[in-house]
């Protein structure tokens, strides 16, 4: 979706609203398409005294496994990003000034690459996931398995032998 912009910049105190959805359920995450709905956009963009301003709130819901214990588990995110919209920018670029040279915004490239980069690195069902067992594989926020928590080293089990002498 592209916002033609020509009749927010040219009239102060003009608004034109944004409402938004973008479908990302291709978006390959380490193996997985997290995104099973549709990510929602809705905000405005508004000129206030000859500064244009987008105000954009992005939703949406990652939809994976938790990444300790593998129970699959939905988490709602939520992006509020402002952004000062200009026609060019003089010197070096900045992260909150979007340049939209021909007054056009394309929104899918923007939302797309917020999502992206607001994805979460860690996953995880809950807070104080336990995980799972590495011997026998029990999920350990269902209670403890019994295996026993201390190994000795194979390499060291002559010495052991020795201790318990």
């Amino acid at each position: 979706m592209t916002l033609d912009l020509k009749r927010v910049f040219a009239t102060v105190g003009s608004r034109m609203p944004v409402s938004y959805e973008m479908d990302l359920r291709s978006l390959d995450v380490s193996g997985g398409f997290p995104l099973k709905k549709p990510v929602v956009a809705n905000g405005t963009v508004s000129n206030e005294a000859g500064l244009v301003l987008l105000r954009l709130r992005i939703d949406y819901l990652f939809d994976a496994p938790c990444d300790r214990c593998g129970v699959e588990t939905s988490q709602a995110h939520s992006i509020e990003l402002e952004r000062a919209l200009a026609t060019s920018i003089e010197g070096e670029e900045s992260d909150t000034i979007l340049t939209v040279p021909d007054m056009k915004l394309d929104v899918d490239e923007l939302v797309s690459t917020e999502v992206i980069v607001d994805l979460p690195t860690k996953h995880l069902c809950r807070e104080d996931c336990k995980g799972i067992c590495p011997k026998c594989g029990k999920d350990l926020n269902q209670g403890d398995c019994g295996c026993p928590t201390r190994e000795i080293d194979p390499r060291l089990s002559a010495l052991a032998d020795l201790l318990k002498q």
